[in-house]
This record gives C-alpha cells, structure tokens and sequence, in this order.
C-alpha cells in the first residue's frame, strides 16, 4: 500500500477556534481584530494552498528488549513509550504531511512577514494544516484497511516520546523519493517546509488507537500536550 494525495484548504475544515486553540488563545475572549485578522489571511489561503500527504506500509519487527523496530535493514530506536503503543502491529505506515511549499511562499509574503499580528496568526494556522493534513492522511488510511478488517495506533514522529529527531534521516530514507512531498532535511534534521511532520503507525488486527499517554511522556512542549 503506497498513497500520495493533494488537499486544498477547504479540504482541511479548519475553524477560527481550531487556529486560536494554536495561537494558546482563550476561545471566549477573542478580540474583534484577531478575528478579522484570521479570516482574511485563510481566505487568501484558500487560493493558493497546496498540502500534500504521502504513506506506505511496509513490513517490521518491533523489538521491546530493545525498544527498537527494523523496517528492510533500517533500524529505528523508537524508545519504551512507542515500543509499547505499536505492540501487536503487523505492518508499519510510514508518512509524511505538509502545507507545502505554497503556504511558506505565501506566509513569507511580505505583507505578512512584516506585519507581527498577521505573522503570528499565519504560523499558527500552519500548524494546524500540517496536522491536519495528516489527519486526512489517516482517514484515508482508515479506509485502506477496512477491507482487511484491520485497525490502526496513534502516529508518533521522531523528536517525540524518546524518539530522537536524528533518526528523521532514516524515516526519510525508506521512501522512494529522497524528498516526499517536496519535503527537505536540513543538517539539524529539520523538515522544510516547516509545517511538515512524519512518523510511524502501526497496523494489524490486534491493534488499537488509544489517547495519547501525555502522563508516560517527559516532553512537555509537545502541541498534543498543550490540546489536553
């Protein structure tokens, strides 16, 4: 199973409490000038948004002695937290998913770069398309597996639950586009565009999507977190 898709904005349904929830904003007291502020810059986004998502699924073996998974002759040390959640899978998707490089055109665009209101509003409304997009990347994930009757576990990305950042490199490596969905590795191991993210799911029949266990991690900047 191998999967690449475009979505547009309107695709994403994102709301105006969706980007003040990113902004840390209290939804109850949003102030007339922020509110106008973010429908217009999704309405120009509307225009020209083009977010990308791609997976595939792959066989592996997860190792809990060694909190590891080796995927092909790639070894991923995962960490007890993920180790644990994928337990049962059968298969691994690896993704990817971005707001691409229409978004950071348009939000480096200088009547927003320059503006610090519309600037902070624009970033945030990044994060949420990129999570979003892999949001819709799991819906269609969700419908791949019917036909096997298979269930699928949260995502988890490296940099998160004790899975090093470094080890992005090697995620980016199983693809067969050195850079899926136009997405770059930096020497730090950062993704350009910025509003990307990746990761890993397991699959199988045994397998469940639970909350994510907030209380085991020790990140406490992680945006899924912050949600809770």
């Amino acid at each position: 199973m191998k999967i690449a898709n475009e979505v547009t904005l309107a695709d994403l349904s994102i709301s105006l409490p969706d980007v003040y929830g990113a902004m840390g904003c209290d939804t109850a007291f949003i102030d007339p000038v922020l509110e106008a502020e973010t429908k217009q810059l999704l309405m120009e986004l509307s225009e020209v948004l083009r977010a990308q998502y791609s997976f595939f699924s792959v066989e592996g073996v997860l190792n809990p002695t060694t909190q590891g998974l080796t995927v092909n002759d790639t070894f991923f040390s995962i960490g007890n937290i993920i180790a644990r959640q994928l337990r049962g899978s059968e298969a691994f998707v690896f993704f990817v998913a971005t707001a691409g490089d229409a978004f950071e055109q348009w939000q480096h665009a200088s009547h927003i770069k320059n503006d610090i209101l519309k600037s902070y509003i624009a970033d945030s409304i990044g994060s949420v398309i990129a999570e979003r997009v892999a949001d819709v990347m799991e819906i269609t994930l969700r419908q791949q597996l019917l036909s096997n009757d298979w269930n699928y576990t949260n995502r988890y990305s490296p940099g998160y639950c004790g899975w090093h950042v470094s080890q992005q490199e090697k995620l980016f490596s199983l693809f067969s586009d050195k850079n899926p969905c136009g997405i770059r590795l930096t020497q730090s191991y950062l993704m350009l565009p910025i509003k990307s993210v990746s990761g890993v799911i397991g699959i199988g029949s045994d397998v469940q999507k639970h909350d994510y266990t907030c209380g085991l991690c020790s990140y406490q900047n992680c945006f899924r977190r912050n949600r809770r």
